[in-house]
């Protein structure tokens, strides 16, 4: 495993007031759109504990309101911290980007958020959707179950920041192995660096220093 992925990277220290978006908060986008000192009108969510989060992104769900309700797609996007969830293809609509008063810029459709609410996990038992809750096994590991057949759903491998995922990581000959990230290599010692380097190459010092006296 690479050694960046062992090295978890603090969270952001977010100004008051700030308002996620679609973007990262450590992204030039989010800045832009904070910018220091504004103050931007405050934006109510409703509460959903972190450990009662049940859409990851990689599930497949199904819509359930919209002009897309009844497709599937896999979520490719959750920002928790608004509620929102990503479906890939589903629910988009249409605008420009990079326009300038030279150019008109360029016409794509983009993907726009939606609440739990609006979706539902899909069952792989039978390919529909399905209230879940979270139990836990026999081992003593929390996971999601389906109420409609009680099948498992597993939560997917989810990627670090830097896009890499853990579990599907094969390491290359100049990555860091993570026995070597760990080990502790250096002993404390009381010793100076001289006195380490003698005794690393065999040097005896069998010289004192003469007494002195100050008066």
């Amino acid at each position: 495993m690479r050694l960046s992925a062992l090295l978890s990277a603090a969270r952001p220290r977010l100004p008051p007031g700030y308002r996620h978006g679609m973007w990262p908060p450590d992204s030039t986008a989010a800045r832009l759109r904070n910018p220091p000192g504004q103050r931007r009108r405050k934006v109510f969510v409703e509460p959903i504990a972190k450990d009662d989060w049940k859409v990851f992104k990689g599930d497949t769900v199904q819509v359930l309101a919209g002009k897309d309700a009844g497709k599937q797609g896999m979520v490719t996007q959750v920002v928790q911290a608004r509620n929102w969830v990503v479906v890939e293809g589903l629910n988009t609509h249409f605008r420009y980007i990079n326009r300038t008063a030279k150019y008109s810029g360029t016409y794509i459709a983009s993907e726009a958020p939606l609440l739990p609410s609006q979706i539902s996990l899909v069952d792989p038992e039978d390919r529909k959707p399905t209230e879940v809750e979270w139990r836990y096994t026999e081992e003593g590991e929390r996971v999601r179950v389906s109420l409609r057949s009680g099948r498992i759903l597993p939560v997917p491998p989810q990627p670090h920041k830097d896009g890499i995922v853990p579990e599907q990581w094969i390491d290359g000959p100049k990555d860091t192995s993570k026995e070597d990230a760990l080990a502790k290599t250096y002993r404390p010692s009381l010793k100076t660096f001289e006195e380490e380097i003698m005794d690393a190459m065999g040097i005896v010092e069998t010289r004192r220093a003469k007494k002195s006296y100050w008066y």
